[in-house]
């Protein structure tokens, strides 16, 4: 099982930074018997590794040679690998780096890896052999991909970033088979690779006869790719009753030193 990590982006809504925004430090974990700062991007590896998998491929820019050091030695029981995406291009382009090493039955995790979501075994609710999305009630959903589904949970829509979107509920994370996601990058070199965002190209998918679900398992979902977001994961964390059990506890070896600091607000 693989995971998906896109992670070449900016991270231009919440800069200046002097590091990744994936590894802005958003609450903690436990490292044996010491708290540590956890980085935004170790709550969606560790729900990926709860879910079973044993290889993430983060897909990194250039310039972004900081998580390849902080991801290095893997996490948990899974191996590290990085991919390069030479220009942060849009998702679609991100993902589809990574499909030379996925096999066709191969079960594939993608996240995004400046959210924060619960419940951490999210992914479990998802079929293994489906294109399937996770999905997440927002007060917002015109900041997000709404999902408009059937009563049977079969994708009808997917409405990305519209004011009038048709339901307040958003994908979070998704999981497909291998060859699943060979279909999704060959449609998408069809199409010119004009897709920017996943959403767009699953609608033309289902157009095309492909079938996915989502799946309304999510019950928290923070971007906290803004400051807003960041304000928003820390009182997250802080204020639900069972988060001294929701805390990445997982030691990620050889990682530890590489912790940065916010400067300024929220340090």
């Amino acid at each position: 099982m693989l995971g998906i990590v896109p992670a070449a982006g900016r991270g231009s809504r919440i800069q200046p930074l002097g590091f990744s925004k994936e590894l802005l430090p958003v609450g903690s974990r436990i490292d044996g018997q010491i708290e540590r700062p956890c980085a935004v991007s170790e709550y969606l590896v560790r729900r990926m590794v709860q879910a079973g998998v044993d290889k993430i491929c983060f897909i990194i820019g250039s310039g972004k040679s900081d998580i390849l050091e902080y991801y290095a030695a893997g996490y948990g029981d899974a191996a590290a690998l990085f991919v390069v995406q030479p220009n942060p291009v849009g998702l679609c382009d991100a993902i589809f780096r990574a499909a030379p090493l996925v096999a066709p039955d191969e079960v594939v995790l993608v996240g995004l890896p400046d959210t924060i979501w619960f419940p951490e075994d999210g992914f479990r609710h998802l079929p293994d052999d489906q294109l399937s999305f996770l999905l997440f009630p927002v007060d917002q959903p015109e900041f997000f991909d709404a999902v408009v589904t059937d009563v049977h949970e079969r994708v009808i829509e997917i409405q990305v970033k519209r004011q009038d979107a048709a339901t307040n509920w958003v994908w979070g994370a998704f999981k497909m088979p291998g060859h699943i996601l060979h279909q999704l990058a060959a449609l998408w070199r069809e199409r010119e690779r004009s897709d920017e965002y996943i959403g767009t190209l699953v609608n033309a998918y289902i157009a095309a006869g492909g079938t996915a679900f989502g799946v309304r398992a999510g019950s928290d979902y923070v971007d906290v790719g803004t400051f807003n977001g960041y304000r928003t994961a820390l009182r997250l964390l802080e204020n639900d009753a069972s988060s001294a059990q929701r805390r990445p506890t997982m030691i990620m070896p050889g990682a530890q030193s590489h912790v940065p600091v916010v400067p300024g607000e929220g340090a």
